[in-house]
């Protein structure tokens, strides 16, 4: 008899280990979602990943997931690894930036063409700039094409992407409406930046780029470019003034000689590449960055 309610209980035992591995499983490997008929999108960087949170919000059976780490910021260095390979294999959808961001992935969705939504398609570029995002009217356009993809490859859930899509951009518009009406006493302002990430920032609330520090991150200017880039901060102190401004994500090493040379003080802008993983994440840089630009421009000199 005991040997029986022994068994019995290893019995017990047993079914609910297995039943909590599954469980853990199924945590550790949100794949397996698509095997059940779901759908699996993989943003290829951050700022793509934070609009489609927004975008599929209670969206069912739909699974996000991230090529580049979170802390990557820019793709400009960025080579795929074997997790990469088997991630793009395994996902139904993939959402890229285009406009020259995801080099390194070129024959890839090229391969997988009729499951990628270009988020920059149909937007007119500054210079082949691939970092239209960063502007909120950059952003708008992204979300858009991207439910507009979604919509197309899951239609099944068209009207929920759209509905998402439309109540992103009408709390993108509302950012947009609330830094013009911080930024717009300063258009015309002087501004010197860390790289070239903010064209459509800049184009938006009609700041002048005087010039860039580092054409891409990473890469050092040379002494005879910094003196340059000096020279030009000297230019624009002794006419309306001129702001210097570091990047969140990078070092800003020849940003503090230039301030140390001119008397400048170094702001932080944010290019929202990096961040947590919240749906508000890139309207809270964003509100940050007013409150930077709004500092500096008003102290320019």
């Amino acid at each position: 008899m005991k040997s029986h309610t022994a068994a019995a209980v290893l019995a017990v035992l047993a079914a609910l280990f297995l039943s909590v591995s599954c469980v853990k499983q199924e945590q550790q490997h949100p794949q397996s979602r698509q095997e059940s008929g779901g759908i699996s999108i993989t943003a290829t960087f951050y700022p793509l990943y934070i609009m489609l949170m927004n975008i599929t919000d209670n969206v069912p059976g739909v699974t996000l997931t991230l090529l580049a780490p979170a802390e990557t910021g820019c793709l400009h260095d960025y080579q795929l690894t074997t997790q990469d390979m088997k991630t793009i294999s395994a996902c139904s959808i993939i959402v890229a930036n285009g406009a020259g961001m995801e080099d390194f992935l070129e024959k890839v969705l090229e391969e997988k063409k009729d499951a990628v939504i270009i988020a920059s398609e149909g937007y007119d570029l500054i210079d082949d700039n691939a970092h239209i995002w960063v502007s909120p009217k950059g952003a708008s356009h992204e979300v858009r094409q991207i439910a507009r993809g979604l919509a197309r490859l899951d239609p099944d859930h068209a009207a929920a992407y759209t509905a998402n899509a439309d109540a992103y951009c009408a709390k993108l518009s509302e950012l947009s409406a609330r830094m013009h009406q911080t930024l717009d006493g300063f258009q015309g302002a002087s501004i010197i930046t860390f790289h070239e990430a903010f064209p459509y920032f800049a184009s938006e609330f009609k700041l002048n780029t005087a010039a860039v520090i580092e054409r891409e991150a990473g890469t050092s200017p040379s002494a005879k470019e910094l003196a340059e880039l000096i020279a030009v901060v000297k230019s624009h102190q002794g006419a309306d003034g001129v702001s210097l401004f570091a990047e969140t994500q990078y070092s800003s090493a020849a940003a503090e000689v230039i301030a140390a040379e001119t008397g400048l003080t170094v702001y932080e802008l944010d290019p929202a590449v990096t961040g947590i993983m919240d749906k508000d994440a890139y309207l809270t840089a964003m509100e940050k960055n007013t409150q930077v630009l709004q500092q500096a421009l008003a102290g320019r000199r």
